[in-house]
């Protein structure tokens, strides 16, 4: 993560150069906080991937022998469909239409976006839980 902590450094500190620039030339405080705010943005995740690396040690991508395998682990799960995405994606439009049309669109809107980012959230909850139980692999269900 030293690579990336350096970029974010850069980028830092060219919103900092740039603050002072535009705050000395222009004498506009609105800009000038815009600025400053994405100075300090910027300058939190340098300071947050630079203790990622202190903490970690350096990663395969750090080093310049590495090789491709080096980076490879184990795959995580990946869900194979789930109806979830359809209804976050459905409230979210009902949510947005509400604001135009009205406040019971709008909460019934918020409802249904809910609900989609709750099923998103406990679908695969109980899932090592299925794994380690034996009855479940006799059934035949697939958790996979």
């Amino acid at each position: 993560m030293k690579t990336e902590s350096r970029l974010f450094m850069g980028v830092a500190g060219f919103f900092l150069v740039t603050a002072v620039g535009y705050g000395w030339r222009s004498k506009e405080p609105a800009g000038t906080a815009v600025l400053v705010v994405a100075f300090l943005m910027a300058a939190l995740v340098a300071f947050f991937l630079h203790m990622q690396y202190r903490r970690r040690g350096p990663r395969a991508q750090d080093r310049t022998d590495a090789e491709v395998i080096d980076t490879a682990g184990p795959l995580a799960f990946f869900p194979p469909h789930s109806p979830w995405p359809i209804t976050t994606a459905l409230g979210s439009v009902l949510a947005a239409l509400g604001v135009v049309y009205g406040l019971w669109l709008f909460l019934l809107g918020l409802g249904v976006l809910g609900h989609g980012v709750f099923g998103m959230v406990f679908q695969y909850a109980d899932r090592d839980g299925q794994r380690s139980n034996p009855s479940a692999e006799d059934s035949g269900s697939s958790t996979r």
